[in-house]
């Protein structure tokens, strides 16, 4: 008697090899610059050599690549098993240069990575437990805050690049606006297929621009070495400072609360909702890739927002395209040279694909909100209140200068600050006596694998 193998879910097909490395390296080109701005500012601020910044980048790539593979592919309770890439977080910098230029160097900031990740890994079963608290109305209102929080981010690209001497210059913006009109075309008028990979050929099509209008440097590429192998501590041992240790630790709790948010919105943009255990072993491996950072001469990882985004604007959903990505950045980090030309791109050119990826993001969060009760009860409040601490260090970036610096790396974070927000308003609205009985009764229907954790 026949038998039907069960359906694969779409997060576990695996795609023709010809549109695997075209969904791979559209997400590459879509977080490569952010995943090379940590070890430029953390490294320039420290006044490292052009060898060993060129040192750091490509050791960056090769662990940015594995971590994105244990992070897709997974290994015992390690790796949530989701498109998810992963990359350098930001919440970190700050604090390293502030370890890096106090007389620890780059010694006393991989001691404190390798301790961070360690913790992670340690806290991840204890952060797994408190999945119940993120229905949909918190999840809606990170969701949205995340996608809002990157808009800068697309409008620094479009303008040219922070830093750069054309800043704002009309010439950038026309080309940015030239490329999310190439993407939004390739959408709307192209084949299914084309329209998966509208963000790659809006980059093809505006590199190809670029080129001829000057916008282009590929200088960088005749210099880079053809292969580079990035050895354990190749900086020295590291150092254990206490004061760098706890600088960092808060970090890992602000990465832990935006990587949480991360792995949500995927998994709702995939139909494959993160349950507890999931979460879990995607913050273990988290803190793997951290202690691995530590140790081959890089920074703490975290999820990668910038591809979430693409996630939901191509609905491809499957972990095997982003674990692609990952083998990708594996190339990068072993050939420099191939990382040179991707690093060549036009700023413009990633802030018109960052504009439509971003703030899709940002749609996602909107439509979670959308099965939110907002009758009879403060949910208004919550999301209000919630973007908007989480908007202001975004809009005013020097508003917590004056605070300490534990503060400043959590606040700092709109993410995490409003992250934070949404979960003590909803516990304060929903969850406290003489309040509603649950966060789903008011907040939204909670998913089946949390009630049943709860």
């Amino acid at each position: 008697m026949a038998t039907t193998a069960a359906p694969v879910h779409p997060v576990d097909e695996v795609p023709p090899v010809r549109q695997l490395a075209a969904f791979g390296l559209q997400h590459v080109l879509a977080m490569y610059a952010g995943a090379v701005a940590v070890p430029l500012i953390v490294g320039g601020a420290l006044k490292l050599s052009p060898a060993d910044l060129a040192y750091l980048i490509t050791a960056d790539l090769l662990v940015c690549g594995i971590a994105t593979l244990i992070q897709c592919v997974g290994f015992w309770r390690f790796g949530v098993r989701l498109p998810i890439m992963q990359g350098c977080t930001f919440a970190a910098v700050s604090p390293m240069v502030l370890i890096g230029t106090t007389g620890g160097g780059l010694r006393a900031i991989y001691g404190s990575v390798i301790v961070a990740g360690l913790a992670i890994v340690l806290l991840a079963p204890v952060f797994g437990r408190l999945l119940r608290f993120f229905p949909p109305l918190v999840t809606g209102t990170v969701i949205l805050i995340i996608g809002v929080s990157l808009l800068p981010v697309a409008g620094n690209w479009a303008a040219g690049g922070v830093g750069a001497e054309d800043f704002g210059a009309p010439k950038n913006l026309a080309l940015a606006g030239f490329v999310l009109a190439v993407v939004l075309a390739v959408q709307r008028f192209a084949p299914a297929f084309l329209g998966r990979i509208a963000v790659l050929i809006g980059i093809a099509v505006g590199l190809t621009v670029a080129i001829p209008f000057g916008f282009t440097d590929f200088d960088g590429v005749g210099d880079a070495d053809w292969v580079g192998i990035s050895t354990p501590f190749h900086f020295g041992t590291p150092t254990f400072h206490v004061s760098a240790i706890v600088s960092m630790l808060v970090v890992a709790l602000v990465t832990m609360t935006e990587t949480t948010g991360d792995f949500i919105a995927v998994g709702q943009m995939t139909d494959r909702p993160v349950e507890p255990r999931t979460l879990a072993d995607g913050l273990r491996a988290d803190g793997l890739s951290t202690v691995l950072g530590g140790v081959f001469n890089t920074f703490p990882y975290t999820a990668f927002a910038q591809n979430v985004g693409l996630v939901g604007m191509t609905r491809v959903r499957s972990r095997w395209v982003v674990a692609a990505a990952g083998g990708i950045l594996v190339l990068l980090g072993l050939l420099p040279k191939l990382g040179a030309i991707v690093a060549a791109i036009p700023a413009p050119v990633l802030g018109g694909a960052g504009l439509v990826m971003f703030g899709t993001v940002a749609a996602s969060g909107l439509r979670t909100l959308a099965e939110v009760d907002f009758k009879g009860n403060n949910n208004l409040t919550v999301v209000a209140v919630s973007v908007a601490v989480g908007m202001l260090p975004v809009g005013v970036p020097t508003v917590y200068a004056k605070f300490p610096d534990w503060f400043q790396t959590v606040m700092n974070s709109g993410i995490s600050a409003g992250c934070l927000t949404a979960i003590a308003l909803n516990l304060l609205f929903n969850h406290l006596p003489g309040t509603a009985d649950s966060a789903g009764d008011a907040a939204g229907p909670t998913p089946p694998s949390v009630a049943a954790e709860a």
